[in-house]
């Protein structure tokens, strides 16, 4: 059995290439993602000041703040790797900022579902009552679920 190559021989980067390569990737793949976190995050602002907020009842209310926190934790996690960037510019810290902001980013994806799922739930509850609700939100969170973390780690796992 024929053993895989280093990534350096594969791709013909250096390591120091290699990583500054991931870096942009990494925060371009941020500046994607960002300016959805951000709309959520202005709209649900907002909400409390509409008129038919004193409508909501106690556990919606508790659900809005836990999506607003949810947003304002995935909003903070993704603009951290720019952050990072930033501060540690030529501190020849590539390769640990790099590790970082992976892990940062994946968090804030994962707050990310939380405040998605928890916005269309308020939404939805509050258009069609808990029932409807319920189930939209169990199913987007498994799709969530399925198609941001399962598909990529199952392949990471098996190869596939």
């Amino acid at each position: 059995m024929e053993t895989e190559k280093p990534i350096e021989e594969r791709t013909g980067e250096s390591r120091h290439e290699r990583t500054a390569r991931e870096i942009a990737e990494l925060l371009q793949e941020l500046r994607v993602v960002l300016p959805g976190v951000q709309v959520l995050f202005a709209f649900l602002l907002t909400v409390p000041f509409s008129a038919r907020f004193g409508e909501v009842k106690a556990v919606e209310q508790f659900i809005f703040f836990g999506t607003l926190v949810f947003t304002a934790l995935s909003t903070g996690l993704l603009l951290a790797p720019s952050a990072h960037h930033r501060l540690l510019w030529r501190r020849q810290a590539r390769e640990h900022r790099l590790r970082v902001a992976n892990r940062l980013a994946i968090a804030g994806i994962v707050f990310l579902v939380l405040a998605m799922v928890g916005a269309m739930f308020l939404i939805s509850d509050f258009l069609f009552g808990s029932m409807p609700a319920t189930v939209t939100t169990v199913s987007l969170t498994i799709f969530f679920v399925y198609v941001w973390f399962v598909m990529p780690l199952r392949h990471r796992i098996n190869g596939e």
